[in-house]
């Protein structure tokens, strides 16, 4: 469809906030890269006990669990969606600088927390924008753009902070990490507020006041579609988080040093595949329907643990694990979008996302220790056939239980949604 000139200034505000969320997703993941296996890596050559580094890890990741949930009630309530990303990011920011120039225990420590809680909020917030930008019938689209920014962000920044940390040293990383946040600031504030409307971010389509009528939120408990959804992506990350790393131990065993660059490649490989399939899903989601591509999903893990068993040498492993990748890109799609079908009129999208994040939080919490338990007393094939055992019952959830979210009848076309689905699906990097 050809734009005139004067649909061209109307969709300007727009097309030029939704270009800032694009590098809002790029510069987010690139801040958050400065944590995970950096740490362990910088705190290791800071002399600190294997113990000390897991107990300020294991704090972080508790921290962002039980904080889940009341993050999904802030984002529901608070009026500027933009102010809590920026306090979010800036949270994580100090928690860097911590770490780069406080490095003892009690900083650490107090560091770890901050960036778990900040790290539950900033997710859920850039969702909760994004919807309030594009509408519901956009929001795959955009949802698929939001990924591709941030893998390619991942993908960029921790090759940066690689380099920083074998020139200079490996505090240099966590500094070059925080600098980023001023680019992250600069594309923050070209998100107009104007553009975002409040009631669509939180579920209530129809109403743009501070606050929306809202179901009552033990209403959401009672959605089996929700509670059948949260339960597979519990299951899945019960599954999925300890995969890699059983896998990384064999090498280690097997391989001895030459284990570190097919690591690498296992970690990078399916982020390039998340960046590649991203928005082919969103396009997909919203042409052809959530759940095959849900069930694809779900599926890619107990595939990867069947292979995985069959212990093939490492070019194959670096394939095989390729299908992360393909999870990465379905599930990092559809949890926002399918969350985003079931509480649309709600005004509890965020709250709603609280609770499924949470629970998925705790499968990935309890993976990593349950196989932990059954690979020392079992042996490594029966860590990966239980793995392979749990991804078969969320598969099996699915598609027993888990019906299509997405509307049957899309909403009657209006200037505002046309606008937002062309931008929504604009130019890609």
């Amino acid at each position: 469809m050809l734009l005139t000139s004067r649909n061209a200034q109307d969709i300007g505000a727009p097309l030029a906030s939704l270009q800032a969320l694009d590098w809002l997703n790029f510069f987010l993941a690139a801040l958050l890269t400065g944590f995970g296996p950096f740490v362990a890596v910088y705190l290791a050559d800071r002399g600190w006990s294997p113990e000390s580094i897991g107990f300020v890890l294991t704090a972080s990741g508790l921290a962002g669990l039980i904080s889940q949930i009341p993050a999904g009630e802030i984002i529901d309530l608070v009026s500027s969606r933009r102010m809590l990303i920026g306090a979010g990011t800036a949270a994580v920011t100090l928690a860097l600088l911590i770490f780069a120039l406080r490095p003892d225990f009690p900083s650490v420590l107090t560091a770890s927390v901050i960036q778990g809680l900040a790290g539950s909020l900033l997710g859920p917030a850039v969702a909760a924008v994004s919807l309030g930008l594009v509408g519901h019938d956009a929001l795959a689209e955009r949802l698929g753009r939001n990924q591709r920014f941030a893998s390619i962000g991942s993908l960029a920044t921790a090759a940066v902070l690689g380099v920083a940390g074998y020139l200079l040293t490996t505090q240099a990383i966590f500094l070059v990490a925080a600098a980023l946040w001023l680019p992250l600031l600069a594309v923050l504030v070209r998100i107009r507020s104007a553009d975002i409307h409040f009631g669509r971010s939180c579920g209530a389509p129809d109403h743009h006041a501070k606050d929306p009528p809202r179901t009552s939120r033990a209403a959401l408990l009672k959605d089996h579609r929700l509670v059948t959804f949260a339960a597979c992506l519990f299951l899945f990350q019960l599954a999925n988080a300890s995969l890699l790393p059983q896998i990384a131990q064999t090498l280690v065993q097997v391989h001895g040093h030459a284990s570190s660059p097919i690591m690498s490649a296992m970690i990078v490989g399916p982020q390039i595949i998340v960046a590649l399939l991203a928005p082919w899903v969103g396009r997909t989601a919203a042409s052809a329907g959530r759940r095959p591509l849900l069930i694809i999903g779900l599926a890619a893990v107990p595939i990867r643990a069947a292979l995985f068993l069959l212990m093939p040498g490492p070019a194959l492993l670096i394939a095989i694990q390729l299908l992360d990748g393909l999870s990465g890109a379905t599930l990092g799609v559809l949890t926002a979008l399918v969350i985003a079908d079931l509480t649309g009129g709600t005004g509890r999208f965020n709250l709603a996302q609280g609770l499924v994040g949470a629970l998925s939080g705790v499968g990935a919490s309890l993976s990593t220790s349950i196989s932990g338990v059954v690979v020392e007393k079992f042996g490594q094939a029966a860590g990966l056939s239980s793995v392979l055992a749990v991804g078969l019952i969320a598969v099996a959830i699915a598609v027993a239980f888990m019906p299509e979210t997405k509307p049957a009848t899309p909403a009657a076309e209006t200037p505002e949604r046309n606008v937002h689905a062309v931008v929504a699906g604009g130019q890609t990097p």
